[in-house]
């Protein structure tokens, strides 16, 4: 504060670092935002505006085919039990057809999921869990629509078989049948847009205990803090064999701290609240996104995404479902029981689970109640990470 002459008075009510005043400017800078936002809403509706929702909207492929062959299908798929929780299932598809693409492999006419999540969001939206499903996890694969037209044999085979095979639609009755938890949406992110949400954040920051020399990921990075670009990135969460023990779960849990990072980037960034932040990021997203009917617009979308704001970044979960290799097998996985399908049963019911770094730590507790609302045991804990762990600590 001044007096008349401009002299200082020290600070005033609203000018100190904690207490009301912070909280004022916490609230002014809050309208601010929301100000910004409502104008770029606003814009959309007319103009220049619609020009760009119409242009992120047509960016978005709706997976028509899919839901068509899911409705075929729709008394066998699960029952949701409780209103408003959600659950995708994110395909991270391994193509190796399109610009640069053809670096990470040779291009066989077919495409095979090469990372499959899926995301519980808590019907409250207090919460986010992504539980990663290896793809060498041996599974039963329904019959299903081939691209020509017929149908495949039902077949015990590996979780990727079931996109090569019959695409999103066999995936999503894969796993359905696997976990019996109802997928609500799902959505299918190719290379390249992947590769582009990386670099509309201008990078994502790592650490690596050791330096990373992998040819065939065209990947040479040093030890310590590194922020990398989107082809940096894409190479290094798909490394295998050259980083960590070349096991696919330690590549997951790889993944799943990469993909936490990529969420801290974006909060701290303030990019959901910043329109000339956030326009490149959808762009990029939304570039290569294949998604059913009802998510594939930005209207769509929003609605499914404008609750995860306020998730805390340590309620944003990553973990790998209970897994062990394949008794016939080595180089596959087989679940865990019970712990595999205590994890389902306590995402069925909407129920919360934690996560540890340790695995030593790893209690998998008692099965959450069938009703959906008794729910006697203790939190059960998997080996995970949450989107508030840096990497670098």
């Amino acid at each position: 504060m001044t007096d008349t002459a401009g002299r200082s008075l020290g600070p005033g009510p609203g000018a100190s670092a904690t207490g009301d005043g912070l909280s004022r400017r916490r609230r002014r800078r809050w309208l601010r935002y929301s100000a910004l936002g409502a104008a770029v809403l606003a814009a959309l509706a007319g103009g220049a505006g619609w020009a760009v929702y119409a242009k992120l909207s047509a960016n978005i492929t709706a997976d028509d085919a899919a839901a068509a062959e899911l409705a075929r299908y729709e008394r066998e798929r699960p029952t949701a039990l409780v209103r408003d929780a959600q659950n995708i299932l994110l395909i991270g598809s391994d193509t190796r057809a399109g610009e640069d693409n053809g670096k990470y492999g040779r291009d066989l006419g077919s495409e095979r999921s090469d990372t499959t999540i899926l995301l519980h969001l808590a019907a409250d939206r207090s919460s986010a869990t992504a539980v990663s499903l290896p793809r060498d996890l041996m599974v039963d694969v329904p019959a299903c629509r081939q691209p020509d037209g017929t149908r495949s044999d039902p077949v015990f085979a590996m979780l990727n078989h079931a996109f090569q095979v019959g695409g999103s639609a066999c995936t999503i009755r894969t796993v359905e049948k696997l976990t019996d938890i109802r997928v609500d949406h799902h959505m299918v992110v190719d290379f390249s847009g992947f590769k582009d949400m990386v670099d509309a954040v201008d990078g994502v920051q790592v650490c690596l205990r050791e330096p990373v020399d992998d040819a065939a990921a065209k990947l040479k990075l040093p030890a310590g803090k590194v922020t990398l670009d989107g082809e940096q990135a894409l190479g290094y969460v798909r490394a295998r064999k050259t980083l960590g023990d070349g096991s696919d779960t330690e590549r997951m849990e790889r993944q799943q701290r990469f993909l936490g990072a990529l969420v801290g980037k974006v909060r701290a960034d303030d990019v959901l609240l910043n329109p000339v932040k956030l326009y490149p990021v959808l762009d990029a997203a939304t570039s290569s996104l294949t998604t059913d009917p009802e998510l594939a617009s930005l209207r769509g979308l929003y609605q499914l995404v404008r609750g995860l704001r306020d998730i805390p970044t340590e309620r944003v979960q990553f973990l790998t479902v209970p897994r062990e290799s394949y008794v016939y097998d080595s180089n596959r996985d087989q679940l865990v029981e019970p712990a595999a399908e205590r994890l389902f049963a306590r995402l069925r019911a909407d129920r919360p689970v934690a996560v540890t770094r340790d695995a030593h730590s790893e209690d998998t507790g008692q099965d959450a109640g069938q009703d959906g609302k008794s729910d006697p045991s203790p939190v059960p804990t998997f080996r995970g990470n949450t989107a508030a762990e840096h990497t670098c600590e």
